[in-house]
Formats: C-alpha cells, structure tokens, sequence
C-alpha cells in the first residue's frame, strides 16, 4: 500500500513522507540513547535531546539558504547609531546604581585545539602569565571595586570545558567577583548519509567523546533559562546582561552604553543591542545587520544564496560586522523563551570525524534572535572593541608592546602613531601555542609595525625590532634566526640565515 500511495503521490507529498519517516526514526534513536541515562543524568539529557529534536524538525523543514535575497534592504540611519553620540550623553552621578543591574556572561564553550593547546581555551596565557579568565574576573574586580558595586560574572560552559574551568574557579574564591557556571546544551552529531545519531548511549568519554557536540552560542537562551540561573538573577533585581566570546579582549564593560540602555534618550529601553564595527579586507566574512522585514536582521555568510556572496563581503555595500558583544534584556529573554518565540536560523556545520566520516551538527548564533526582540539597536563602536584571538598571529599583538595592560583591560599603546594594529600573518610552524612561544625569545617591538608575514622555520632573538613591512621566508630545509637586537624596517628576508655562536 506504501508504494501504491508513493506512485499516486506528487513531490510535495513524497518529501513530506520521507521527512516524516525521518523524524521517526530519529526519535526511535533518541529513545534509546535516553534509555541508557543513569538516573541521576536523566532529566538533563532529556531536556537537551527535546532540544535537539525541535531543532532536527526544524533542519528538516527548512531548505536552501534562509534568507530571500529580494527583501534585505540597508537599515535605517536611526537602527544602527554612533558610539560617539551615545558617548557624548556622559555617565549619571550615581553609576552604581546602573551597574549593579547588569550582569556579565562570558561564551566559555571552546577548546584551545585550533592553537594546539588541550582544556578550555579560556586557560591559555595571553599576557604576562594571564589567561583569558584572568583578565575577565580582573576587570569586573576593578569594576566592584572602583564602584562598590556586585557586578556577576556568568561563564556559559560546554561538556568539554565545564570540569576544567570549575577546578581553576576555585582560584577566584577570594575575588570580589560572585561566579557562576550553566552548561550549553550536549546534542548528538548526525551522520551525513543516514541523518541518524552516531552515538549509540549518553556516555561521552573515550571513543564516545567525537558523538556529541555543543550546538553553538545561540544555545544560550534555552541553557539559561534551563539552568534556573535566569530567574535567580531577575530575583536579584538583575535587568541586562552583556554577552561576548571570552577570547575577545576588546570586549569591556561600557558604563556608556550600559546607561543608553538603562537611561534611553526616548524613554522607550532596548531589549536588545549588537555592538558592530566597520569592516576592514579581514572581516568580509563576519555576519551584518540588514533590515528585513521590517525589523533588524543578522545576515551570516552561510546563509546567503551563493550568487550573492561577493555582494555580501563587498566593504562598500555593508560596511559593518558584528563583534558578538551584546546587550540584552533578562525580562526579554524570559518573556520570548516561555513562548518558545525565540527564531534563530539553523546553521549546518559539515564535519569529517578522525576515521572519515561525515557528519553535520546542527548550531545557531547568538546574535541571530535579534529579530525576535523589541526595539532592538544597533552601535557602530570603535574597533578597539573587537580584539579576538583566534589564532597565534592574534597572540603576538596582544602579547606585545601595540597594548598596555591595566587591571584587565587592554589599551593600544599611546606610542603607536595610527589607531588600527599591524597585519600579522604567521606560518604554520607558529600554529601552536608552544612552538610559537619557543620561537620567540622575547616578543618584538611592534610599534612601528605596519605588516609582518613569517613563514618556514624563524626564530627570534632577544629584543628584536620590526618597523613598516617586514617578510620573513625561511625556504623548505633552511632556517631563518633572527638575531638579538636586530631592526628590520621593510625588509624581505629569505633564504638561509642562521646565526651561530662563536
């Protein structure tokens, strides 16, 4: 009869049983992965297969590039304003008394691997023996202290992070910083063929760890909200928090806008606010605002139709980014997460796991529930804000000499005569954090730095200065040293330079 019906059926119709017969399969499997949860794990692992299953639903659903191409428009002047003028309205007598409104949380989900390192990559050292987590909790420290405020931070953990970031908390335990943790959702990989879970039970140790994954950042409302942490934060009369990557250290506390949100010049408060800033060549790939359909949009790359990608990285047509620092409204996120009216659009992300097979995960953005706010804004803030370290290359400027650090924030060195840092591009014998640190003896001077390319076996000596555009190309079986001292101002060095004791 199935195939009697099948032949009579037209597409449409075909596509909608075979999505069917999907989703039931998939929910047979999630059924018996939920059967092996110990008790104790039980009622959290069905939360995040419910999850996972909406968003499955969801995949099946939706086809093709999410966003018509027709419709997105340049937003208003007004939808996207100037850090100047928000700056410009100054900062109320009592401060605290808006900071003590606000609460930081910190996206600690990643692993250090794409720089060699294991563990969290909230641990790696980025400046005199201080890790990312460091520099946080000094910050919102200073903060408390300067204001006699209580300003949390909140750090969103996932299954990989979450047990190696609790043992260094207790570090902290004398900070005049509260510190609390929730964990991102765990959701199973699918296989690319199937689109069935690869993982057989909940267990995600040993050869079970590549099954699951954690489902992106835009998993923070429903975690959040799960965790219970939400409501105990509204109880203590919290109103907004400020959300960015750990690894951005531009990423500050900005009492201006805090009190643009808390003091709106139209009495009308924003329930949502993306700091954005202007594209240079390096970020044609970041996600833009648009307007569309009326309301404020997040536009990634992924989700644009291919004929349009080079329109998209065009500098001239969308000329800002999104940093991911937001500031967003808890009574909102409450509100919209008990409608379940939170939208965000799925992102397939294509992995190949260490024995070959493909796999997709399903993940959404944080940014991308803008649309589902109200009132939400827009500011243009200076690039300073924006200082993520992805890679080595990002780890040498903020090591050297562009930056100054003061109680975790830090600050371009008055010395450097132009506002933007140099372009750094280091080879793969830099990739890793320890191979890099070895192949430095000590971080050059930077200021005068415009463009340094490094790549091949180079080392540096101690004290060495680089000015204007420098490249350093060590050909395959050769090594470049650097020697102690050395000032290279616009300089190509290749070959084989190798600098020996007497």
């Amino acid at each position: 009869d199935f195939s009697k019906a099948m032949c009579q059926a037209g597409p449409s119709q075909f596509q909608e049983v075979i999505r069917q017969e999907l989703e039931y399969s998939m929910k047979v499997e999630l059924d018996k992965i939920l059967a092996t949860a110990p008790s104790n794990e039980l009622e959290h692992t069905k939360k995040d297969l419910e999850g996972f299953k909406k968003l499955f639903h969801r995949f099946l659903q939706e086809k093709g590039p999410s966003v018509d191409w027709g419709k997105i428009q340049r937003p208003p002047e007004d939808s996207i304003q100037p850090y100047e003028k928000i700056k410009a309205r100054g900062l109320p007598d009592n401060i605290a008394s808006v900071l003590n409104k606000l609460v930081v949380v910190k996206l600690n989900g990643g692993l250090g691997t794409s720089m060699g390192c294991k563990g969290p990559k909230s641990l790696i050292g980025v400046r005199n023996e201080n890790t990312f987590l460091d520099l946080t909790v000094q910050q919102i420290e200073h903060l408390n202290k300067t204001y006699n405020t209580d300003v949390p931070l909140v750090l969103m953990n996932s299954f990989n992070t979450d047990e190696d970031t609790k043992k260094i908390l207790q570090k902290y335990s004398h900070s005049r910083v509260k510190i609390y943790t929730f964990n991102q959702s765990r959701y199973p990989r699918i296989n690319k063929e199937t689109l069935l879970p690869i993982a057989k039970d909940v267990s995600y140790s040993g050869e079970n760890t590549e099954c699951w994954y954690p489902p992106g950042h835009g998993d923070i409302y429903g975690s959040f909200y799960n965790s219970g942490l939400l409501d105990n934060l509204i109880a203590e009369g919290k109103e907004y928090i400020f959300v960015s990557n750990i690894d951005n250290l531009g990423a500050t506390v900005d009492l201006y806008i805090l009190n643009h949100l808390m003091n709106p010049p139209n009495g009308k408060r924003c329930e949502f606010v993306m700091e954005v800033t202007n594209k240079t060549r390096a970020d044609v790939k970041g996600g833009t605002l648009t307007q569309y359909e009326n309301k404020l949009r997040l536009v990634e790359i992924a989700q644009v139709p291919k004929a349009h990608v080079d329109e998209f990285k065009s500098v001239s047509k969308f000329k800002i980014f999104n940093t991911n620092n937001l500031w967003i409204a808890l009574s909102a996120i409450k509100r919209l997460q008990e409608k379940n009216a939170i939208d965000m659009e799925i992102i397939v992300n294509p992995k190949t796991l260490d024995g070959g097979l493909n796999v997709i995960q399903l993940e959404t953005a944080v940014g991308a529930a803008i649309k589902s706010f109200e009132n939400s804004l827009g500011i243009n803030v200076p690039r300073s804000r924006f200082l993520p370290v992805k890679t080595t290359s990002d780890l040498l400027l903020v090591m050297s000499n562009l930056y100054s650090l003061n109680a975790g924030s830090l600050t371009m060195s008055e010395k450097r005569e132009f506002p933007t840092v140099p372009l750094v591009k280091l080879g793969s014998s830099f990739t890793k954090v320890q191979d890099y640190l070895r192949r430095f003896e000590s971080i050059p001077d930077m200021l005068e730095l415009d463009h340094l390319t490094v790549s091949g076996d180079v080392t540096f000596g101690k004290n060495v200065s680089l000015k204007g555009t420098v490249i350093i190309i060590a050909n395959h079986g050769d090594r470049i040293d650097i020697p102690a001292g050395a000032v290279l101002e616009n300089k190509i060095v290749s070959g084989n330079l190798r600098i020996l004791d007497h």
